[in-house]
């Protein structure tokens, strides 16, 4: 099917960005493109401006200041092929060596993926679990988001209409921090049915003093493993504690995957990562 007629723009600042989707409510961002142009075709999406990011060059690459900046529009294989990424943040390259085929890796973007706030997506669950906070800018200024406050609902984040995902910022990890991403995928789409993120830190006594657990595919949105993430903090065994898993979160139920079988996923999938990040930490 082809979409319905719209108006193509590639602005070269942020500003000019920002100030086409003030202008244009029903206006689109188009990055990567790989959720947009499907939903186009279908009529499931009907914009009637596309703003074409591309052009920004502040929206791009990989920066070290302490922790790790990320620009929006950094693609998936800038993410797993590059060393600074690799040496501080190796969830984050495998994750990004995950995702999709080669083609999907070359022009898929970290900012399109966390903004389009898809329940299957494996970016949603690493940056949960990195503890990251997002930077956007709107007619109103910069603000900073928690990323424990971007994700919503299915399909919405907490941008609003008119503001742009700019900068995915990464506080420095600390020594004996360690981290896995397990992922049961679509064997079509390459989506997460589940996939589960994990952040571990041990003290010097080798007992977990912080952690950060997140899942994705299970539910409507990325969420927290909070009753994991508490009972490791007071001292139960990963084993014991993975099977806290499904507590307190949302199921999907539909074609692929039923509300129990995501659970026993989740569960499972949760354990694979503990056992893989605390060898890490250790």
């Amino acid at each position: 099917m082809f979409p319905n007629d719209f108006e193509y723009v590639a602005p070269a600042t942020i500003n000019e960005a920002v100030a086409l989707l003030q202008a244009n409510p029903d206006a689109k961002v188009l990055a990567g493109g790989h959720s947009l142009l499907p939903a186009m075709k279908l009529h499931l999406s009907t914009p009637s401006m596309l703003v074409d990011i591309g052009k920004i060059p502040e929206l791009k690459g990989i920066h070290v200041n302490g922790g790790v900046s990320i620009g929006a529009y950094t693609t998936y294989r800038e993410l797993e092929t590059s060393q600074e990424v690799v040496q501080r943040l190796p969830i984050l390259a495998d994750c990004a060596s995950k995702v999709g085929d080669p083609q999907v890796r070359n022009c898929g973007t970290i900012g399109g993926s966390v903004a389009h706030a898809d329940p299957a997506a494996d970016m949603p669950a690493v940056v949960l679990a990195l503890n990251a906070t997002m930077k956007a800018i709107g007619p109103q200024g910069e603000r900073s988001i928690a990323v424990d406050d971007f994700f919503v609902e299915m399909l919405q984040s907490a941008l609003a209409p008119d503001e742009l995902l700019t900068e995915i910022n990464i506080p420095p990890m600390p020594a004996r921090m360690g981290s896995a991403y397990e992922k049961f995928k679509h064997p079509a789409s390459g989506y997460a049915i589940v996939g589960v993120a994990v952040m571990v830190h041990l003290a010097t006594d080798g007992k977990v003093s912080d952690c950060r657990i997140a899942v994705t595919g299970a539910g409507p949105k990325a969420q927290r493993a909070h009753a994991v993430e508490d009972a490791l903090k007071g001292g139960s065994e990963v084993d014991a504690a993975a099977q806290k898993a499904g507590d307190g979160l949302e199921y999907l139920s539909d074609m692929s995957a039923s509300e129990e079988y995501r659970a026993q996923l989740t569960r499972v999938l949760t354990r694979r990562a503990l056992h893989k990040a605390m060898e890490q930490a250790r």
